[in-house]
């Protein structure tokens, strides 16, 4: 008795789930993003700090600075994608990790490791470019990755709400779960759940330069870097989406 009972524990462990259920390639980057921080938190000084943020936050007033000299303006290369990289502190850090978790999750897992992370960091760019719009003279710089995950998050707003597809099996007649297709901006708005998402996320931060108005203290949260990352995603999961059908 005892043999059978260690016997079925084991052919049990074999069929044990994983404890992290997130794909590879999101918990890489939160991964990376996290040493990132410990690295900047208690490894560099307050001089190495201010070079960190120099050289690899997005720093608007930059863009003029390349037009008087090429190494001055030489950041801007790489900086719309690596001020995702950083974060202003821990509690700025755990929360969009937390978020990243929730909305990389599923675009890696229809698309891949691969289309997610371009995703992310392209829309980091875009959200990037709004903020530099609104912020062109202001001297303030860019860090967090809530821009790239805004994107991630208006990427996965136009299939996470829709329903499940679901078909017959040619030969036994069981039904087969195909997915959720990717909505058009019609059907994203039909959706109740996904209307209301989405209507809520981008007021919420359309709101944001609103709140000094009416308690006189300025808000730390990069708005634009929201708006422009959400709106990005939303867009340019398409050609992804065209991408992953034509390699099929």
């Amino acid at each position: 008795m005892s043999e059978n009972g260690q016997n079925g524990g084991n052919a049990g462990d074999d069929q044990r789930q994983p404890i992290f259920l997130l794909p590879g390639v999101v918990t890489a980057l939160i991964g990376i993003i996290t040493a990132v921080h410990i690295a900047a938190t208690l490894v560099l000084n307050q001089g190495g700090q201010g070079e960190l943020i120099y050289w690899f936050a997005f720093l608007p007033a930059q863009i003029m600075a390349m037009t008087q000299q090429l190494d001055l303006g030489l950041p801007l290369i790489w900086t719309p994608f690596t001020h995702a990289l950083l974060h202003a502190g821990w509690e700025h850090l755990i929360f969009n990790m937390a978020w990243l978790a929730i909305f990389g999750t599923p675009v890696a897992r229809r698309y891949g490791a691969v289309p997610m992370l371009a995703i992310f960091f392209l829309t980091s760019a875009a959200g990037a470019a709004l903020f530099a719009v609104t912020d062109w003279n202001s001297g303030t710089y860019l860090v967090g990755a809530s821009g790239g995950i805004a994107g991630l998050t208006g990427a996965g707003v136009r299939f996470m709400f829709q329903p499940i597809i679901v078909a017959r099996h040619p030969e036994t007649g069981e039904p087969v779960a195909l997915g959720r297709k990717l909505a058009s901006l019609g059907e994203v708005m039909r959706e109740p759940r996904a209307r209301t998402f989405s209507l809520f996320w981008i007021i919420l931060n359309a709101a944001v330069p609103l709140y000094p108005l009416f308690t006189g203290e300025a808000v730390q949260i990069a708005w634009q870097a929201h708006l422009g990352g959400f709106i990005a995603g939303f867009v340019l999961v398409g050609l992804f989406e065209r991408a992953a059908i034509a390699g099929q």
